[in-house]
């Protein structure tokens, strides 16, 4: 199949041309699926350990008696392992914990605001939580690492694996082996909405956390959206979508390394979106070349070709105009393939994770760099950031003032907490520093 990717000349469009180009592809709910997690829901809180064991044997099609990975289970799981990629996921853990230790490690020591008066932000771990593994088509032993170390690093109390089981009943063995080696002792095998009503509302054998992490599928993703609508004290990392990839490169390149690039996000799923944008025309089109080479080689060509159908070339005056374009969109992973692609990054101010150079494949941060892989999704990167160990901490404001620190800011706090009418606010104050 010849993909003919058409190549989009920014300027010749219209305003309202240039946002409509640039669109996510939509997500469509599938038919009844709010009202079939409510009911997911429901069931769980009444019904605890037996309605998931029910919808697990709905939707997985195994019966599992007991959701917690056994150390048996989890042992065969190491042995059935090759020993090459145990010793990929090791180094792999190893990356990740080396940058998220070293990051996590800037704890602020107490700001004297003025004479009397300090301050300071201290961290403090997330009593529970729960980590989402997918395991459907593409099980994902690199989200346990991504997901796992920052955990462990964190030392959050309670930290549990849930992933759907296989044929065997069991989780993945990759999953479950980075998983473990990743710190996170309890693995249970159950996954989709259940899995997530599961850990939201806590059943006899799985507990309630108080956040969940991880990508899943659309009823993954809605469950996890949903939980705010029952009141329940539990959050999520961050809203998920279909993954993507922008690259800006001013055709300095190699374009068969740029036509990976652009495929190694389009295979993840029919829904993935990448965008390519360069001022180069001849490179664009040369790389539209290498895609249709590089397509007949992969395994994974149906998801990608479908994908594809969503994905663009677009051809700018300048480079200043492809980052414009960068920040508009706010792309999960944004790779900068150019000669002086570091001069560029101030100009960038949106984005989950960003790529420099020609040898700073996305590969790299999905799975060995150290960097982190679960991101902000849909242009969520304006808002929010990719995961870190401080997504699994709390922050929490310190003040310890004298009495002289007090004193001078005293007649400031009364004359503002009187503006507003709080009158116990200002004699809190007044009677400590009016004596």
């Amino acid at each position: 199949m010849t993909m003919k990717l058409e190549i989009i000349k920014w300027n010749d469009l219209t305003e309202d041309e240039k946002i409509i180009s640039i669109q996510r592809p939509t997500l469509n709910s599938l038919k009844g699926q709010d009202s079939t997690i409510t009911q997911i829901f429901k069931d769980v809180r009444a019904d605890g350990d037996e309605a998931v064991k029910k919808f697990t044997s709905i939707y997985d099609g195994v019966k599992i008696d007991d959701f917690l990975m056994s150390e048996k289970e989890i042992d065969s799981a190491f042995s059935r392992v090759p020993r090459d990629l145990i010793q990929s996921i090791e180094n792999a853990i190893e990356n990740v914990k080396t940058f998220h230790e070293k990051n996590f490690e800037n704890d602020l020591n107490p700001v004297q605001v003025k004479s009397g008066i300090n301050c300071q932000i201290i961290k403090r771990p997330i009593e529970k939580v729960g980590l989402y593994i997918p395991a459907g088509n593409n099980p994902l032993p690199s989200t346990a690492i991504m997901l796992g170390v920052p955990s462990s690093l964190a030392r959050n109390k309670q930290s549990v694996v849930v992933s759907p089981p296989n044929d065997l009943g069991v989780v993945n063995d990759a999953v479950t082996v980075a998983a473990k080696l990743s710190g996170i002792g309890k693995i249970f095998k159950v996954g989709g909405a259940q899995s997530i009503a599961a850990l939201a509302l806590g059943t006899e054998s799985i507990p309630q956390v108080d956040k969940i992490f991880g990508p899943g599928n659309s009823w993954v993703t809605r469950a996890k959206q949903m939980i705010s609508l029952l009141n329940l004290p539990v959050s999520i990392d961050m809203p998920a979508g279909p993954t993507e990839v922008m690259i800006i490169s001013d055709g300095n390149t190699n374009p068969e390394f740029i036509a990976y690039d652009l495929l190694s996000q389009a295979e993840h799923g029919i829904d993935s979106q990448v965008i390519l944008i360069s001022q180069n025309d001849t490179f664009l089109k040369d790389v539209a070349i290498e895609i249709d080479i590089a397509m007949s080689k992969i395994s994974t060509r149906e998801i990608a070709e479908i994908s594809m159908k969503n994905s663009m070339l677009i051809l700018t005056d300048n480079i200043d105009e492809a980052l414009s374009i960068s920040n508009d969109y706010a792309p999960e992973h944004l790779i900068i393939n150019c000669k002086n692609a570091a001069e560029l990054l101030p100009g960038i101010q949106s984005a989950g994770s960003i790529f420099l150079g020609e040898w700073s494949p996305e590969s790299a941060g999905d799975y060995c760099s150290g960097t982190n892989h679960v991101l902000p999704t849909a242009g969520f990167a304006r808002s929010y950031s990719g995961l870190s160990v401080d997504s699994f901490c709390k922050s929490i404001s310190v003040q310890s003032l004298s009495k002289e620190g007090l004193e001078s800011i005293g007649d400031d706090i009364i004359n503002l907490a009187m503006a507003e009418g709080l009158e116990a606010h200002a004699r809190a104050v007044e009677v400590r520093i009016k004596k």
